[in-house]
């Protein structure tokens, strides 16, 4: 049980890569409260939690409004005494189209959003960490040198996350709190079944990858709840890569 006893905020738990941390989590021993902007995404991910023996609560909290976050983090910490995990992984409102069709406010909202959202959400977590003598603050996204056309703002507001979490991770080292990002290739298995091209696309996502298969939501889970455990207790301001290869670090 990596996490036993260790308190837990997953923000987008709601979505697919959330709900898959959030489980992960609460496999390890952790108790979960799940952040959505719609409550019944989060309480179908917090009800399947509970059904497996964990623990897991929903909540409907916008992780862009400042009083939503500091009300949800407080009142957590209140009943539980402690905050240990901070993971956001909400959606950022990406317009993706090439840079010369898009709108200044479509590049804009997504390197906007995250900024906004990791900044709120982590500042919120902090004073509660310190106080227990540390913590792990983690986001999802994750940046490199690869890219490609028409992605809009999306991969620069990945670039900014990095930006943030090494800025993070130099001040609050010192109070024992630990900043890492998680990065994939993509995946294909967070596509919904009906998606529009969706054969295809698992096709290009999985082509680029050096173990002939992406990650899976199970894959990211996993290692989340490493990262998010004491076993991992000498990593921080970094990135994980959970690509199969499709990303290769330099």
């Amino acid at each position: 049980m990596l996490l036993e006893g260790k308190v837990a905020l997953v923000y987008g738990g709601g979505g697919a890569i959330g709900g898959a941390v959030a489980r992960a989590f609460a496999k390890e021993g952790a108790s979960v409260f799940l952040a959505g902007r719609s409550t019944a995404p989060v309480e179908r991910v917090a009800a399947a939690i509970r059904e497996d023996g964990g623990s897991a609560e929903a909540f409907r909290v916008d992780a862009l409004d400042e009083a939503a976050v500091q009300g949800f983090v407080a009142s957590v910490a209140e009943r539980t005494g402690r905050i240990d995990v901070s993971f956001n992984v909400i959606g950022v409102g990406d317009v993706q189209k090439p840079m010369t069709e898009i709108t200044v406010d479509e590049f804009l909202a997504p390197i906007r959003n995250t900024m906004r959202t990791q900044f709120l959400t982590t500042r919120a977590a902090v004073p509660h960490m310190a106080a227990g003598g540390g913590g792990v603050v983690l986001a999802f996204g994750g940046s490199g040198t690869e890219t490609q056309p028409g992605l809009g703002g999306f991969k620069v507001s990945l670039d900014a996350l990095e930006g943030l979490r090494r800025q993070w991770a130099c001040e609050l080292g010192a109070q024992g709190i630990r900043v890492v990002t998680l990065k994939t290739g993509g995946i294909p298995e967070s596509l919904p079944a009906d998606f529009e091209g969706r054969k295809e696309l698992t096709e290009m996502l999985t082509g680029p990858t050096l173990l002939g298969r992406a990650a899976t939501l199970a894959d990211v889970g996993d290692v989340a709840a490493f990262v998010a455990s004491d076993r991992a207790r000498t990593m921080t301001s970094a990135t994980v890569n959970v690509s199969c290869g499709a990303l290769v670090d330099y």
